[in-house]
């Protein structure tokens, strides 16, 4: 297999949280620990397919840690790994920008 060649760093990072759900499950992930029903719930506007899709996307590029414990029913908790605390720094720029630009546009949030 051969290396992916990259031409702009912002690349590297767009390929791992780009598109539309990826960095608000890391954003909610930076204020702690989330079970899934809270995903769930925080997110209406996913299916439950998309997001668990997300999910383990984000788990395998090492950015998500999946913790399931064995009760009944099963309780799965999501959180970031040292990896994804990594990210913080850019999910807080980017909320920062939304918040700034809806204001400015009239965007109603939440």
């Amino acid at each position: 297999m051969t290396e992916k060649h990259y031409y702009c760093a912002v690349e590297v990072t767009v390929e791992l949280i780009g598109g539309k759900w990826k960095p608000v499950i890391l954003a909610h992930l930076k204020e702690g620990v989330r079970r899934y029903g809270e995903l769930r719930r925080l997110m209406p506007d996913t299916s439950e397919k998309m997001l668990v899709q997300q999910l383990r996307e984000l788990e395998s590029d090492g950015l998500v840690r999946r913790t399931a414990f064995p009760t009944v029913p099963p309780q799965v908790e999501y959180d970031l790994t040292e990896e994804g605390w990594s990210l913080v720094p850019v999910l807080t720029a980017l909320y920062e920008w939304g918040e700034k630009r809806s204001e400015r546009v009239g965007i109603t949030i939440g």
